[in-house]
C-alpha cells in the first residue's frame, strides 16, 4: 500500500514537472512568435561566406544560412526584417538599415564595427605584406577601436534605442580566427597571434558599449573555439583565392553551430 501512494506520489510529482517545463517552452516559443525581429548589421550578420544568397538582396549578400534567418525560421517571430549588408560601417547602420525599427520592434540583433576599424585592410596587409607591415596596419586599427569607435558605436545603439524603447538588443560579437600552437599553412604565428589579439580587443569594446547602453552581448568566441582556421575543423573560411569576398567570413557551419546557438541563447 505504501509502495502505490509512493509510485502515485512520484508520476504526479513527474507530470507536473513535465508540464511546467511544457509550459515554460510553449510561452518561450508563444513570446518568440509575438515578436517583430530586425537583423541589422555587417557581413557577419548577413551571411557572407555561408552561401545561399537571397537574390533581392544585391551586394549585401544576405543568406538564408545566416544566423537572423535561421532563428526566425525556427521562431516564426510575427514580422521578421533582414537589413543587415555585407560591408556596412556604423554610419551605413545608421543611414540604411533601421526603417524597419520603431516601438513595436521586440526584437534587434546587430554586428557592426570590424569594417569600421578596417578589417579588410587589415587582413590584406596582413596575407601580403610582412610581419611588421601586419603588425604595423593592425596597431593602427587598435588605435581606432580604442578612440574613434565606441564613439560610432554609442551612435548606433542609442539610435536604435531610441526608436525602439522597448526592444530587447542582442549585440553579436566576432570570432577569434585563428588556432595558435599549430602547424598551418599561411600566414606566420606572429600575424595570427596578432590577429586574434586584436579581435578580442574589438569585442571588449564593442561589449563595453553594449553593455553601457543596457544590451545583450552575445560572445562566440566559446562556440568557435575548436573551429578556428588551422584547428581542421574549421568554421571559417581561409583565404579564397576563387571567391576573395568569403575570405575570413564564417562558414554555413559557422553561422548554424558558432552564431545561432549563441544567439538564440541571449535573445
Amino acid at each position: 500500500m505504501r509502495r502505490s501512494r509512493l509510485v502515485v506520489l512520484l508520476g504526479s510529482l513527474l507530470l507536473a514537472v513535465t508540464a511546467a517545463f511544457t509550459g515554460a517552452a510553449t510561452a518561450q516559443a508563444s513570446e518568440a512568435a509575438a515578436t517583430s525581429y530586425v537583423a541589422l548589421g555587417d557581413s557577419y550578420s548577413s551571411g557572407v561566406g555561408a552561401g545561399s544568397y537571397i537574390s533581392s538582396s544585391g551586394d549585401c549578400k544576405r543568406s538564408t544560412r545566416a544566423y537572423p534567418y535561421l532563428w526566425a525560421a525556427a521562431n516564426s517571430p510575427s514580422t521578421f526584417h533582414f537589413t543587415a549588408c555585407s560591408g556596412a560601417r556604423t554610419d551605413e547602420v545608421l543611414a540604411g538599415q533601421l526603417a524597419p525599427v520603431n516601438a513595436t520592434t521586440g526584437l534587434v540583433s546587430i554586428t557592426v564595427g570590424g569594417n569600421d576599424a578596417g578589417f579588410a585592410d587589415v587582413m590584406t596587409t596582413c596575407v601580403l605584406q610582412s610581419d611588421s607591415a601586419c603588425i604595423s596596419r593592425i596597431n593602427t586599427a587598435r588605435a581606432y577601436v580604442d578612440t574613434t569607435l565606441p564613439g560610432k558605436l554609442d551612435n548606433v545603439y542609442a539610435t536604435i534605442r531610441s526608436r525602439a524603447p522597448s526592444a530587447h538588443v542582442v549585440v553579436v560579437g566576432y570570432p577569434r580566427f585563428y588556432k595558435l600552437g599549430q602547424a598551418c599553412l599561411g600566414l606566420s604565428e606572429t600575424k595570427r597571434r596578432a590577429i586574434n589579439d586584436a579581435s578580442d580587443l574589438l569585442n571588449t569594446a564593442i561589449e563595453k558599449r553594449a553593455l553601457n547602453h543596457g544590451f545583450t552581448f552575445a560572445d562566440v568566441r566559446t562556440t568557435f573555439t575548436g573551429h578556428e582556421i588551422c584547428s581542421g575543423s574549421s568554421w571559417l573560411h581561409s583565404v579564397n583565392w576563387l571567391n576573395i569576398g568569403d575570405s575570413y567570413h564564417p562558414t554555413a557551419n559557422g553561422q548554424s553551430g558558432g552564431y545561432l546557438p549563441v544567439f538564440d541563447n541571449a535573445a
